[in-house]
């Protein structure tokens, strides 16, 4: 229905934003990647899927088309709902997603909190050959991830220093992508500082 809202934002959490388009405010749901690509900005245009029910209407954003479309993905896959799909692309990027699907790597995808094993496979099933098809270059393998609890760890400690857990997760996800063999939580604490201090 809506295929996208350009306005100005007058309220912002890492959950949602309230986006005023011709003197209406919209609440628009939106995944955390979304809130780091709007950072700092007054003005958006965030890219819309609506989903209606019997007692609500739910309009999700994203800041771009892909996001939104591998949200529609998820979304389509039985056991997946709206809220689960916006955790998923919280916790990854499009890339890392797709990359877990195409290379079956269920694991990786139930890192995140409220993906089961089975869901997880559901999820694999469901969209390898699609997201194949439209991606057919994408790399299989992800590099090995930190393990979840030394980066639940360094977060904790990072955010005990008085960071903002947005700017450490910015950080550690940083991090994690330039030096995924980083296994130790003094390591990544130290790494995740320097790059705070940019």
């Amino acid at each position: 229905m809506y295929a996208y809202l350009k306005g100005e934002i007058t309220f912002r959490s890492p959950a949602f934003i309230t986006l005023e388009v011709n003197g209406i405010g919209f609440h628009v749901n939106i995944p955390l990647s979304t809130y780091t690509a709007l950072q700092g900005q007054e003005r958006a245009t965030v890219y819309t899927h609506l989903i209606v029910k019997e007692d609500s209407h739910t309009l999700f954003g994203f800041a771009t088309q892909v996001e939104r479309s591998m949200f529609v993905n998820l979304i389509g896959v039985t056991g997946v709902g709206a809220t689960t799909a916006q955790l998923i692309l919280s916790s990854m990027t499009v890339d890392e997603i797709r990359a877990a699907i195409i290379g079956e790597q269920a694991h990786v995808l139930q890192r995140v909190k409220g993906i089961g094993a089975k869901t997880a496979k559901q999820v694999i099933l469901d969209l390898k050959s699609k997201l194949s098809k439209e991606a057919p270059d994408v790399p299989t393998l992800l590099p090995n991830m930190v393990d979840d609890s030394v980066r639940e760890e360094a977060l904790s400690a990072l955010m005990a220093l008085g960071f903002n857990r947005i700017a450490v997760q910015k950080a550690l996800n940083a991090v994690m992508r330039e030096q995924p063999n980083v296994s130790k939580v003094e390591d990544l604490i130290k790494l995740a500082l320097k790059s705070l201090a940019n």
